[in-house]
């Protein structure tokens, strides 16, 4: 009588091993962090002090900045409260120009600017810087017999911006949370997969050692 020797095929933990390893290397690898640009430099630069206020205001970003009707404002204001811009802002690649007005007194100044990442959401930030000197507006004396003008009102209208940090924009970006769950779905279907190849694998074993056991009886 013959007696067969059924030896295991090192396929299946081979198999499972390498499923193992393609699990543990997509998680492994880093994903790209979606960070907002930010504000890497000023002129004037923040908690600086300057002798006059110059003739715009620039704000340089990390990346390059994405425009459009609302999505860029900057406010440059005294510390009265009376705004120093003069028109809106210009955006030209990471880089926002803001023009301010040629006459500012000495003092505090506080500046407050909104912008549209590149990757499709907004941020919003502020600083101060002081100006030292100034420069006044220039006064008229009049003469005594001469009835002094009403003097023009001080309130300056704001820049017709929207709101900071509450008006965004379409969101065109993917879902965070699908991005987030995207690692785990691509593991669960390498896992599924392996697992199925695996059952595959010692089924037709199975079949295989039952029936050289069926020929080795009838021998």
């Amino acid at each position: 009588m013959r007696i067969l020797t059924l030896r295991h095929s090192p396929a299946p933990i081979a198999l499972a091993a390498t499923l193992l390893a393609a699990f543990l290397l997509l998680f492994a690898w880093p994903q790209p962090a979606a960070a907002h640009d930010a504000l890497a430099s000023s002129d004037p630069a923040a908690d600086s002090t300057v002798e006059t206020l110059p003739e715009q205001l620039t704000l340089t970003f990390s990346a390059a900045l994405i425009g459009g009707d609302g999505g860029t404002a900057v406010v440059v204001e005294d510390a009265a409260g009376n705004s120093v811009t003069d028109g809106a802002p210009e955006l030209d690649g990471a880089m926002v120009i803001q023009p301010l007005k040629a006459e500012a007194a000495a003092g505090e100044y506080h500046v407050l600017w909104q912008v549209v990442s590149s990757d499709g959401h907004p941020t919003s930030g502020e600083f101060t810087f002081n100006v030292s000197t100034g420069t006044a507006a220039a006064t008229h004396t009049p003469t005594p017999d001469a009835t002094p003008a009403p003097a023009p009102s001080a309130t300056e209208s704001a820049l017709p911006v929207a709101p900071l940090g509450t008006d965004e924009p379409t969101d065109t970006t993917p879902d965070s949370s699908f991005l987030d769950a995207l690692p785990w779905i691509i593991g669960g279907l390498i896992v599924a997969a392996g697992g199925g190849a695996l059952i595959a694998v010692m089924t037709r074993r199975g079949r295989g050692g039952k029936s050289d056991s069926d020929a080795s009886t009838e021998r």
